[in-house]
């Protein structure tokens, strides 16, 4: 975009043209097409964007001005000078948050194939942040981000000061968190990450969260009692359906929070106490590899039954013991356990369940943060 042109809205207009499929009004000159419309032709040249956009979460450059994430919460924050954003993008997540200088997020929607979006614009002519970030997990294909352009200028965003990762399954993704009941069955629409336990807590406590969670996946089995990939084997990709992608520019966390073994447990075929201890002690210290100071706390909730989450529990300890024994002393057991308050699709936490379980978190963090 070049500097200086203004939008023609003289009001905000956050993604609400999206949702609808309304054109853009007015705009810079410079072939931009109605948002949401496919564009003809190979992607645009590197643009500088990279150099100021800060990405969230964990990503992965795969070609000039382009990089591809994933990760439920996965994204990037934008900082700039004038009045409107525009993100080009080639996208399967369906569904972003949109956050504008700290105010309430709206939704973002998307489809697969290059397409230029409105994210935001009428804005006052000044400095503004906005951060967009994925409400859906990676198993429906990754995003990727070949351009931002701004009706004004990029400006250099600001780290975080405070770093979270959490490990986890369905629970941990938001799957299912804005159904409308327990007999509501799984779409993008009803799976919002950014309003899951662990996202809520990570807003009350300041941190940025990066989040590492699958549906279905356990420390050393799966949901009915599948081998194939449980979490750990997955847990070092920048993008979690490239088997071949790495993490490698991860900045420490000062908090990690695990919240797995639901799926281990929760149908027949239960591993066995010395299988989930050798993969719950060896999740650790690849956990502990990557953030050498961060407290790690363990947790397992909520939807294992009283008798099955005991025995979890039971294991979850002898793994900690055996990590204590071996020095590493900054890692505990939590518990997170809250009775349902509704309930999502297909016998999820609600929302509501959710913010309860934050609750249970908020302090929890806080002392790991001193």
């Amino acid at each position: 975009m070049p500097s200086g042109t203004t939008s023609s809205l003289a009001r905000l207009t956050l993604v609400a043209a999206l949702v609808t499929g309304c054109p853009r009004e007015g705009g810079p000159e410079t072939g931009v097409v109605a948002e949401g419309t496919a564009l003809e032709g190979s992607a645009p040249e590197a643009p500088p964007w990279t150099e100021h956009v800060r990405m969230v979460g964990r990503y992965e450059p795969v070609g000039p001005g382009r990089v591809r994430y994933g990760w439920p919460g996965t994204g990037l924050q934008v900082r700039f000078h004038g009045t409107a954003l525009w993100l080009l993008v080639d996208d399967h997540a369906r569904f972003h948050d949109v956050q504008v200088d700290g105010q309430a997020p709206k939704r973002l929607a998307t489809q697969p194939g290059p397409r230029r979006y409105v994210v935001v614009e009428g804005l006052p002519e000044g400095e503004h942040t906005v951060v967009v970030r994925r409400r859906t997990e990676g198993h429906l294909g990754p995003t990727d981000v070949i351009d931002v352009e701004v009706d004004g200028r990029l400006l250099p965003a600001a780290a975080p000061t405070l770093r979270m990762e959490v490990l986890g399954d369905s629970i941990t993704a938001g799957y299912g968190n804005e159904g409308w009941s327990r007999y509501c069955k799984f779409t993008p629409k009803t799976e919002n990450h950014l309003r899951s336990y662990a996202a809520l807590a990570a807003t009350a406590v300041g941190a940025e969260l990066s989040a590492i969670a699958w549906s279905g996946k356990g420390v050393a089995r799966n949901y009915g009692g599948e081998r194939a990939e449980p979490l750990p084997s997955i847990y070092a990709r920048s993008v979690p359906t490239e088997p071949a992608s790495r993490w490698v520019d991860e900045a420490p966390a000062d908090v990690v929070v695990v919240n797995l073994g639901t799926n281990d447990f929760s149908t027949d075929g239960d591993p066995t106490a010395e299988e989930f201890v050798a993969a719950y002690v060896a999740l650790l210290e690849a956990v502990r590899a990557r953030h050498p100071q961060a407290s790690i706390l363990c947790t397992v909730a909520p939807l294992l039954r009283h008798d099955e989450r005991v025995v979890v529990e039971a294991y979850i300890e002898q793994a900690l013991a055996l990590r204590s024994h071996a020095g590493d002393v900054n890692v505990r057991r939590i518990d997170l356990h809250e009775e349902p308050q509704g309930w999502g699709c297909d016998w999820h936490p609600s929302a509501a369940t959710h913010a309860a379980m934050a609750e249970r978190l908020i302090p929890e963090l806080e002392e790991a943060l001193r």
